[in-house]
């Protein structure tokens, strides 16, 4: 059984395939991500994931996403690796976007570094980035 930040446990990926690909490392990026031309997050402090068989992920801060943008929908999936994650819709006034974005809110114990971050579609949302 795996450990969650939360101290719960759960079967986990790490138990049948320890040797398993995925890091996490600061993204030394200038990150900002737009909807409709409005800033919906933007940040220097960006953690790039990389796993296995995808492509790199960019989670930012939730301190550095703008909460009025940004509302929960009822919708989760599970990751073996990472936990339960849960979505969330793009809102601005000139439309929505439903799931564009996630959150790992009880990771497993091994990306307790995400848990306090999110992480935004790249093809339902405009991700900017720029050297730091």
């Amino acid at each position: 059984m795996g450990q969650l930040v939360s101290g719960a446990t759960r079967d986990s990926g790490y138990e049948s395939n320890p040797d398993y690909l995925i890091r996490l490392a600061p993204a030394g990026l200038k990150v900002e991500v737009r909807l409709n031309g409005h800033t919906v997050a933007k940040t220097e402090k960006a953690l790039e994931l990389f796993e296995s068989n995808h492509a790199p992920v960019l989670y930012i801060p939730r301190s550095d996403v703008v909460a009025e943008y940004v509302q929960r929908t009822d919708h989760t999936s599970w990751c073996p690796y990472k936990g339960r994650a849960s979505y969330y819709a793009v809102r601005t006034p000139e439309g929505e976007v439903e799931d564009a974005a996630w959150s790992y809110e009880d990771p497993f114990v091994q990306m307790a570094d995400i848990q306090e971050m999110v992480a935004f579609y790249a093809d339902k949302v405009e991700i900017v980035t720029e050297s730091l």
